[in-house]
Formats: structure tokens, C-alpha cells, sequence
């Protein structure tokens, strides 16, 4: 082998090192953003479920403040509710 082919070798060895250099930390970060990935989606997945209970709690509160809202008075609210529970429960006895 010449010295010009020996070169040439030496270079081609130190160059597929660093290609293999290269794969491998570009592996490690590809490892850490998938990790960054999937904290992020669990974020993503807790944040929504908040968000649907407290729809859920909003919806709650607005029927609540409506039944209160059409009364002024409290009292005149809950006679109305007791009302409203006793029909319902007259109807699930007729249906017996």
C-alpha cells in the first residue's frame, strides 16, 4: 500500500467515527425529546382533565344560580325546589 492509500485510509477511519460519533448523540437527543414528548402529552391529558371538571362545576353553578336567580327570596327558592321533588315524586309513584 502507498503512502497516499494509507492516508486516505486513516482519513476514512477518523471520518466514519465521527459519523458514528454523530448517530449516537443525535440518539441521545432524539431519546430526550420523546421523554420531553410524553411529559408534555401527560401535562396536555391533566390539563384537560381539569378543565372538564371544572366545565362540569361551572354548569353546576350556573343551574344553581339560576334556580336562586328566578326567586329573590332563599326561602321562596328551596319551597320551590321542595315543590318540584314532590311532583317527581308523586310521577315515579304513578309509574309503580
Amino acid at each position: 500500500m502507498t503512502d497516499n492509500n494509507k492516508k486516505l485510509l486513516v482519513d476514512l477511519e477518523v471520518r466514519i467515527k465521527q459519523v458514528i460519533l454523530l448517530c449516537d448523540t443525535l440518539k441521545e437527543e432524539n431519546a430526550a425529546l420523546k421523554a420531553a414528548l410524553k411529559s408534555r402529552q401527560q401535562q396536555i391529558d391533566e390539563a384537560v382533565t381539569d378543565l372538564n371538571q371544572l366545565k362540569t362545576k361551572y354548569d353546576s353553578l350556573k343551574i344553581a344560580r339560576t334556580i336562586t336567580a328566578a326567586s329573590v327570596d332563599v326561602d321562596a327558592a328551596k319551597l320551590r325546589l321542595s315543590k318540584l321533588v314532590r311532583e317527581v315524586d308523586k310521577c315515579i309513584n304513578l309509574l309503580r
